[in-house]
């Protein structure tokens, strides 16, 4: 629902709330967005505008989350001169800037109680004071909340007032997850495959293969429409021009050399890893191996090598066919010492340093 400021989408589930968005953006009443990260919560909060009549007037924004208190509170209402130290003249907040229109207020679980008390005028009667002032000033602005988490119940365990929460909610759209309209993700990715093919100023897109659009259709995408937007520009651009998208990096920190949290109270003691006197493939029959890390690696560098033969060589098949991602391969193989075309020297310890 990200691709060129546009919700995109046909799914049954997509499609009813696109419905309910059309039928409440013609009112000047408050809504409420509620969705999981990535879901488009903006944009359909730019839907809900541009289908009001207030189109044509402005759309203000504010993210709650991304202010303290004080400067949110000034934000929101303004302040007089002298309201506060480095207050030397008056400042409109936004709810004056966002008179006659639509004001958008992300991330509105994150609003402190006494803020939330001095909304709640706001949006029931459409009057507040700036910071430092007595003069009642009035507006007439459309709200729109939007949250991640449970509303009601953070008003039920006194985190939200419930008497804001019964004024803003006379509509609350629900965005659904990814996940409930996988046959959206096609659409989705071939729309941001081709919009990073254009900013890479390429002349075509070569596509996904089968496998690459099954592994999309598995894909819990916890990170949603922006997760599968972030993966699927990530494959194009690190594919050459001419080639089809085979499997995807879902993770981009999972690398062989990723830091990882220090244990200080494991009382495991690690060794040094040290060179077998000799291969693994001297061992007798049923014979343990003395070293088990090198016997290990020994057998990592052994199915590299056949699996680079079985695909001759195309290290995206070698990896697609291994399980891992491209970028996973390029680091054992880097690990080895192996140029990929030839078979690699038996070492027993990984790469030093």
């Amino acid at each position: 629902m990200i691709a060129h400021q546009k919700l995109i989408g046909r799914s049954s589930v997509f499609l009813e709330t696109l419905e309910r968005v059309s039928q409440v953006a013609p009112l000047s009443k408050p809504v409420l967005i509620i969705g999981e990260r990535g879901t488009g919560k903006e944009l359909t909060v730019d839907r809900l505008h541009f289908l009001s009549p207030r189109w044509e007037n402005v759309l203000v924004k504010l993210n709650c989350a991304a202010l303290p208190e004080t400067l949110l509170e000034t934000e929101l209402f303004g302040y007089e001169p002298g309201a506060f130290t480095g207050a030397g003249k008056r400042h409109a907040g936004r709810f004056e800037r966002a008179d006659g229109g639509t004001l958008f207020l992300d991330e509105i679980a994150s609003m402190s109680l006494r803020l939330q008390e001095k909304l709640l005028r706001v949006v029931e009667y459409g009057e507040f004071e700036r910071v430092g002032g007595d003069t009642t000033l009035s507006v007439d602005v459309r709200v729109i909340g939007a949250a991640n988490v449970d509303l009601p119940a953070m008003a039920e365990r006194g985190e939200f007032r419930a008497d804001l929460l019964d004024r803003l909610s006379f509509d609350v759209i629900t965005l659904p997850p990814l996940r409930f309209r996988r046959s959206d993700i096609p659409l989705l990715a071939e729309q941001f495959a081709l919009g990073m093919t254009r900013e890479l100023k390429r002349e075509y897109f070569a596509g996904f293969s089968d496998s690459a659009l099954e592994q999309m259709q598995s894909h819990a995408w916890p990170g949603n429409v922006r997760e599968l937007k972030n993966v699927v520009e990530r494959a194009v651009y690190r594919a050459a021009p001419d080639e089809q998208i085979l499997s995807f990096e879902f993770d981009p920190f999972d690398s062989p050399w990723r830091p990882r949290v220090s244990q200080p109270d494991s009382e495991e003691v690690v060794q040094p890893e040290t060179v077998p006197e000799e291969p693994s493939e001297h061992m007798q029959a049923g014979e343990l191996p003395h070293d088990f890390k090198a016997h290990i690696q020994e057998y990592e560098q052994e199915l590299l090598q056949r699996a680079l033969e079985q695909n001759r060589y195309n290290q995206r098949q070698t990896a697609q066919m291994l399980g891992l991602s491209y970028h996973q391969l390029r680091g054992y193989l880097k690990k080895y010492h192996f140029s990929g075309k030839q078979k690699p020297p038996r070492q027993a310890g990984a790469e030093s340093g």
